[in-house]
């Protein structure tokens, strides 16, 4: 008798009783339900595929099964557009309450880090919306502003949610997530257009090759940044042939940029002058402390010659003003990153130097010592 009813309760699990699959388990409440259909939806990289469904009771209990995969993997909970999205990545039993009708806000989670940081980004993703929508809505606002504004709020958002999430552990499948949200129809990080962008995608590629090799979203993640970074080297070098007269005449790639002043900057003007050409960004975890290694350069050689061009890739024009005002040497900005591909910059930061006779030198993976460099050219 005994063994019947364990065959019994094996039938009324997730599809058949398989004593060889190894599954998780996804179950909870959705309060204020009652007769809707609640379904369970696998987001495979293929296409959105249902598991399972169940028509909710007037407890809104549910309890869902499947198959564990090799490697990490992402499910969502839909009751029509209301959807809280799963990762998991072992047998662990993950644990949702949540309230309709508003549950994609209103849900917590048990048995998973990754869940609830995913929760986490969820609400903050929900809330960039609500702020861009009003930014739109705002008819008092001219469209040049309303587009700075909106710039600058989504650039706070990319920083904040680069460094509390997906550097701090770029493995996760939370970090995976993170790179994929969207504000509307686009995505908030674009790997095609950013070159941050395209580096934290790097990254969380380089991790899951690592942890995950061979696995399905590893393999997408690398071909993406494999795609971008082809892309851009030929860009770059389009745009090293068409300049390769001005290199020749001028032993540089000639530059001009307003500065945080608004004046315009151009970097043969600078002749005489021994100069450090920095790419940089200022929403880079390292930039504090390279700044302080700048200025100390430059508190001790810019009597005899030195100069430094920083040429800062950040988008925020706002963020950036802030964080150049009191800077003592040149600070230009390259929003379109145009510079970078001219100089063939693949990772920030990035240094270069040029002597007195406004001749390139080297870059810093030529570099022992950037200090002895500019010494020795002084």
């Amino acid at each position: 008798m005994r063994k019947i009813i364990l065959a019994a309760l094996c039938l009324l699990t997730l599809g058949a009783c398989d004593n060889n699959s190894v599954k998780f388990t996804v179950e909870g409440t959705v309060e204020g339900a009652k007769d809707s259909m609640l379904y369970f939806e696998h987001m495979a990289l293929s296409g959105m595929k249902l598991l399972d469904s169940v028509k909710l009771s007037e407890d809104g209990a549910f309890c869902f099964k499947a198959d564990t995969t090799a490697a990490p993997e992402f499910y969502r909970l839909r009751i029509d557009n209301q959807i809280i999205n799963i990762s998991i990545d072992s047998t662990e039993t993950v644990t949702v309450k949540a309230h309709y009708p508003n549950m994609a806000a209103d849900y917590e989670v048990e048995g998973s880090d990754n869940c609830e940081k995913i929760r986490q980004l969820s609400l903050l993703q929900q809330e960039l919306l609500r702020k861009a929508i009003a930014i739109d809505e705002n008819r008092y606002l001219a469209p040049s502003v309303a587009q700075d504004s909106l710039t600058r709020l989504i650039n706070v958002y990319k920083q904040m949610v680069t460094e509390q999430f997906i550097y701090q552990e770029p493995n996760k499948t939370y970090s995976y997530f993170a790179l994929f949200q969207t504000l509307g129809r686009w995505l908030i990080f674009d790997p095609q257009t950013n070159y941050d962008d395209l580096r934290t995608f790097a990254a969380v590629a380089t991790s899951w090759d690592t942890f995950y090799p061979g696995s399905e979203r590893a393999q997408n993640l690398h071909n993406i940044v494999v795609e971008k970074q082809t892309e851009r080297r030929k860009a770059i070098a389009r745009m090293m042939n068409s300049n390769n007269t001005q290199i020749t005449e001028l032993g540089i790639i000639d530059l001009v940029y307003d500065d945080n002043h608004g004046t315009p900057q151009q970097l043969s003007s600078l002749r005489g002058k021994v100069v450090l050409l920095d790419f940089h960004t200022f929403t880079m975890k390292e930039s504090t402390q390279r700044i302080l290694m700048l200025r100390d350069l430059y508190n001790k050689y810019h009597d005899r010659g030195l100069e430094i061009y920083q040429i800062a890739l950040d988008q925020d024009e706002h963020f950036w003003r802030q964080k150049t005002q009191h800077l003592p040497w040149i600070c230009v900005r390259d929003a379109d990153g145009e510079s970078a591909i001219k100089y063939n910059v693949s990772s920030l930061p990035e240094f270069f130097t040029i002597d007195r006779n406004c001749q390139l030198q080297k870059r810093s993976s030529q570099m022992k010592d950037l200090e002895e460099e500019i010494k020795a050219m002084l």
